[in-house]
């Protein structure tokens, strides 16, 4: 698999980079836990953290002129480990320059059918988040209202789902899609859901023609998500606003103290060019490719046996 990928991208010319897995800030998600250690070099001492992915070193790269690039490396995200998770994974991630959305799920498209020859895989799906979120729901996924979301969470006996989401948007559309809407994706086949609410933006820009939604992909098959794309964020300010709003999200909840990554900041400032990219975990694939159930059995040495 790993030899097919770095095929797939020589023949794009797209070239293969590799960025530090220890670095002096990490990822600000709030859903996302982190490794720290101590770097000690006497007498001074310092905590690095285990990056949750490449991107914002890859994004870096990209400002300074690198063109299209990928990367096949380690991640480490504390607190995950199952039947689709371990804390140490493996993970494909590309940035490809000039890359509008839509540009970027055809080469997505092309990589995994290509992959998946010869094994039944169904012609891929296309589908936006509002129309994926309402047929399994009945709800609107843009215009929250809490009565409707309650109502139906009673009705699906995901009664718990009050207490845990409250009136938060974006908690709601997680909780509800991972148990209604997820598992009926891309059965047999590969299922792209672009258009995610703009509450859910994560790195990825707003749409210039909707302000409610943004220019994110997820890809799944069998009901396994398998990454994560957008047409990435280019405006600093906005990142660094993002930035800011989960630290303070992260200090609402008393989760672990991380730092923003300035670097990526300033290289927004300097200039990222017009790009989209995706991260895709590579275990998950493996164990889909083969056929498998969990990747424990794609995984020589899980955390349980490391």
């Amino acid at each position: 698999m790993l030899a097919y990928l770095r095929q797939f991208f020589a023949e794009k010319s797209v070239l293969e980079v590799e960025t530090p897995l220890l670095g002096h800030s990490c990822g600000t998600d709030p859903q996302l836990a982190f490794f720290t250690t101590e770097y000690c070099l006497s007498p001074w001492r310092q905590t690095l953290f285990l990056q949750t992915s490449p991107e914002f070193a890859m994004k870096r790269l990209l400002a300074a002129g690198s063109g299209s690039i990928y990367q096949i490396g380690k991640a480490f995200r504390n607190g995950e480990s199952g039947r689709f998770h371990n804390p140490e994974f493996t993970i494909l991630e590309w940035y490809r320059v000039g890359f509008n959305l839509s540009q970027l799920m055809d080469e997505i498209t092309e990589l995994i059918e290509r992959l998946f020859a010869g094994q039944g895989l169904l012609e891929t799906q296309r589908v936006s988040y509002q129309d994926a979120f309402f047929s399994y729901t009945g709800l609107n996924s843009l215009v929250f209202s809490y009565e409707n979301y309650c109502e139906f969470a009673r009705s699906a006996q995901l009664s718990e789902a009050v207490t845990i989401c409250g009136h938060d948007h974006a908690l709601w559309l997680d909780f509800l899609f991972s148990h209604k809407v997820q598992p009926n994706l891309g059965e047999n086949s590969l299922c792209l859901v672009y258009g995610y609410p703009a509450c859910q933006s994560s790195l990825a820009r707003i749409n210039e023609q909707n302000n409610q939604i943004a220019e994110r992909v997820e890809l799944f098959i069998n009901g396994v998500e398998l990454g994560n794309g957008y047409h990435e964020l280019t405006d600093a300010k906005e990142q660094n606003q993002r930035f800011d709003a989960e630290l303070a999200i992260r200090q609402q909840h008393n989760l672990p103290v991380t730092i923003k990554d300035q670097h990526l900041v300033d290289a927004l400032e300097a200039g990222l060019p017009e790009c989209s990219g995706v991260a895709i975990g590579l275990d998950r694939l493996l164990m889909l490719v083969s056929g498998k159930t969990s990747i424990e059995d794609v995984l020589s040495f899980p955390i349980g046996r490391a």
